[in-house]
């Protein structure tokens, strides 16, 4: 679980940088909660943006709309495109 990915959010007229690799992601899942999910997202946003760029970051996180449209749309990019089907059974038992 190595695998990092760059990507870059168009924020307004900002853009930000952030960095995510399977393990940050994980954490950020494990995290969440039915009444928890807004600090997860928070933390997965601060982990994961370049440290060049925390201080563009830190004003976009005191609303907590603003942070989950972030982090969805943050994740959203990050996770894989993956065709999964699923197949019916067939209504007639067998014994």
């Amino acid at each position: 679980m190595t695998e990092r990915t760059e990507l870059t959010l168009e924020i307004g007229d900002q853009s930000l940088d952030f960095v995510i690799d399977p393990a940050l992601m994980t954490k950020y899942i494990n995290a969440l909660t039915p009444q928890n999910k807004v600090a997860p997202a928070n933390n997965l946003l601060v982990n994961a943006v370049v440290p060049a760029h925390k201080e563009l970051l830190k004003p976009l996180l005191a609303n907590p709309m603003t942070v989950l449209s972030i982090a969805g749309a943050l994740i959203e990019d990050y996770a894989p495109t993956v065709e999964i089907t699923v197949k019916k059974r067939s209504a007639t038992l067998s014994a």
